[in-house]
């Protein structure tokens, strides 16, 4: 099931259970899962695409390995706020993919992601050819952090 609205997802993901966030880019899928206390965001992998039912198999096969029970999907919004072609082709993933999982699947604003995502490497003091390997799937952490942080403060202000 797609979720648009934020609060809808995170009353529909299981309690205990990580969740995976998805930097999805025409030529690579990044990989990052949460602990399952839903606070950390871990860079995980990164997966080259080819075609969509290998991209979800080979995707699908790490998200069982970790017991996963939702989907965060990186939302690539214009600066300005509106949605181009690369959101209409997440969404259309998105779409694809409910078909496939019964997991919750929700979105979240990805805009400047890969550019803290970058700088973190550059700070880390990470070779260009390293960066290239791994910005994607640390992307995906920085996308999944953000909804995780989002997360926490839903859930203290519910208590």
């Amino acid at each position: 099931m797609i979720f648009d609205d934020f609060e809808e997802f995170a009353a529909a993901i299981p309690q205990m259970r990580p969740i995976s966030g998805l930097d999805l880019g025409t030529v690579t899928i990044g990989v990052a899962v949460s602990d399952t206390f839903l606070s950390v965001a871990t860079p995980l992998e990164t997966i080259k695409r080819k075609k969509f039912g290998v991209d979800v198999e080979k995707m699908f096969a790490i998200l069982a390995s970790r017991d996963v029970g939702g989907l965060i999907l990186g939302l690539p919004k214009n600066m300005d706020g509106s949605e181009g072609p690369r959101c209409q082709s997440t969404r259309a993933f998105a779409r694809n993919l409910s078909r496939l999982t019964e997991l919750p699947i929700g979105f979240w604003d990805e805009r400047l992601s890969t550019v803290a995502a970058e700088r973190a490497l550059l700070e880390a003091d990470t070779s260009r050819k390293r960066r290239s390997e791994v910005i994607d799937h640390v992307a995906a952490s920085y996308i999944l952090q953000g909804a995780l942080d989002r997360l926490g403060h839903l859930r203290r202000s519910s208590d």
